[in-house]
């Protein structure tokens, strides 16, 4: 990951359209579209990511279609009652046809830490390390992305302190887990995470680890 210039959010996905395609909003007075990818692993899980497109991409896409998609894993905040919710999804620069032989599930970012990493372990001794990370972009902008690391990974970042810069590669995924409503009842919800396969850390001696996970 040491190129003298890089981006700091970059995805490349490839699946097929898992869902109609809906009007999401405007913006600056262009429409916008969303709809799920349906991504596949090694194994045979899918990922199912949102994708937000613009109305000049749309053309010609339809539920069912395998489609490629160039773009940036991005992050909002949407009222829920008295709180906000961080809603994540793949903003898409460029529509793409699938490329057979390339990763259809492939991202790196570049930001850096802004709360302090939680690391657990599983009953089964696996060592997870939860950290969410602070990507800028235009316009003064950024992007809070929670991302996921696994063993030596996650022994590396757990002890990273608040502000430490850090290039991550990896790729999105998505799993089903259930909320605990305050009317005491539940709901099965969404989440969307960067999973960590390479990290280094930047602004300091670097350190380097890679692993493998599906």
């Amino acid at each position: 990951m040491k190129n003298e210039i890089k981006t700091t959010n970059t995805v490349f996905l490839q699946g097929h359209i898992g869902s109609e395609i809906e009007y999401s909003h405007d913006l600056y007075g262009e429409r916008f579209y969303e709809f799920k990818l349906n991504v596949p692993r090694l194994s045979e899980h899918l990922d199912v990511i949102p994708i937000t497109v613009s109305q000049s991409l749309i053309e010609g896409l339809k539920e069912g279609a395998h489609i490629g998609v160039s773009g940036q894993f991005r992050s909002f905040n949407r009222p829920d009652g008295e709180r906000s919710r961080l809603i994540l999804s793949v903003f898409a620069r460029e529509i793409l046809a699938p490329q057979p032989d390339v990763n259809p599930n492939s991202a790196e970012l570049i930001g850096y830490i802004c709360k302090p990493p939680v690391y657990r372990t599983t009953p089964f001794n696996r060592e997870i390390c939860d950290v969410l990370l602070a990507v800028n972009r235009a316009y003064s902008k950024s992007d809070y992305i929670p991302c996921i690391a696994w063993g030596k990974n996650a022994r590396l970042i757990k002890t990273a302190p608040i502000g430490q810069k850090l290039e991550v590669a990896g790729r999105i995924q998505s799993r089903q887990y259930t909320k605990r409503l305050d009317d005491g009842s539940a709901q099965i919800r969404t989440a969307y995470e960067f999973s960590i396969g390479c990290v280094e850390f930047l602004n300091k001696e670097c350190e380097v680890a890679s692993t493998s996970d599906d």
